[in-house]
């Protein structure tokens, strides 16, 4: 694995170098202010993304334009019920010429891994994953091999899992994932900028992988103060209430949600979190974690965190 140079960013440069990347990432698609700050506040947090969303809306785009604009490797995986956990992870290999067994890295070997019908591999190829996604290391035959970084992991499933062939993501599994986007069809004036100009094949990095790594490290040390945890922590508490919600938002969401509001406020020029970073990204990060009741509107999720932006003052 290569040495990343030493850079160290500034509220300021982690500013700017969020624009540098969103005017990246631009390049390769037209996608809503807003839905672009969740896709780098996730990277800058050290998070993975699921994009729920029909086919051709540009989620494989989005994810190869963002491991363009770092200068990051670029690796996809298909999933179908063939799909082996050692297709992702990869396998070790025995060598005659030197009698030894010698590791070849897979796909999840990248900076930006994109696993696309994550729903259509078997629960045993998905559970491979989850190792990669909370730890960044995979152990093969008991041996850890440590991930690139920055490792983010972009996952696609299809609204219509459960009726063609797929195998539903577990809570478990979706509660290791920071945020859920839906990108959805674009505006007539962006769909017809898209004809006229499709995206190119290769386009030139605007960062690197070693000014990445410091807008990570500088995330990680924006100041959250005690009433803004307890201000986190009563939104929890008001999705477990819910009386839509079988199972609310869980401790892993309250830390995913804390660490999303920190890459917020340093996007933002700051060096502390306010509860608007805190409202910004809750839905995204909290709302996927609800276990809904029965016969609840498919829209119930989303539904009972805003209920809990609007019950619990800000602190």
């Amino acid at each position: 694995m290569a040495t990343l140079r030493a850079v160290r960013l500034s509220d300021a440069g982690v500013a700017a170098w969020g624009e540098r990347l969103a005017d990246g990432i631009a390049r390769g698609m037209q996608l809503e202010k807003e839905m672009l700050q969740v896709v780098i506040c996730t990277l800058l947090a050290g998070g993975h993304l699921l994009l729920e969303d029909r086919p051709g809306v540009g989620k494989t785009q989005l994810a190869r334009s963002l491991a363009a604009s770092i200068d990051g490797r670029f690796a996809r995986v298909q999933g179908t019920v063939d799909l082996l956990p050692s297709d992702v992870l990869g396998t070790t290999i025995w060598r005659s010429s030197t009698e030894t067994f010698e590791f070849h890295p897979g796909p999840i070997f990248a900076n930006v891994v994109l696993v696309d019908e994550l729903n259509r591999a078997t629960p045993k190829t998905q559970s491979g994953l989850l190792e990669a996604m909370g730890e960044l290391q995979v152990t093969i035959e008991g041996k850890a091999h440590m991930l690139p970084r920055p490792f983010t992991v972009i996952a696609t499933q299809n609204p219509t899992a459960g009726f063609d062939g797929t195998y539903a993501l577990p809570p478990a599994e979706l509660d290791r994932f920071m945020t859920r986007l839906s990108l959805g069809y674009p505006s007539a004036n962006a769909e017809a900028d898209l004809l006229h100009s499709p995206p190119p094949p290769g386009m030139p990095p605007v960062a690197d992988l070693a000014e990445a790594s410091a807008a990570i490290a500088a995330v990680s040390e924006v100041e959250a103060r005690r009433p803004l945890l307890e201000y986190i922590v009563a939104l929890l508490d008001a999705t477990r209430r819910h009386p839509l919600a079988d199972a609310g938002a869980s401790p892993r969401g309250g830390l995913m949600l804390l660490a999303a509001a920190r890459a917020h406020a340093a996007l933002d020029g700051r060096d502390y979190v306010v509860p608007d970073d805190v409202q910004a990204l809750a839905g995204p990060v909290l709302a996927h974690r609800i276990q809904t009741v029965g016969g609840a509107a498919a829209e119930a999720q989303l539904a009972i965190v805003e209920d809990a932006l609007e019950e619990v003052p800000a602190r």
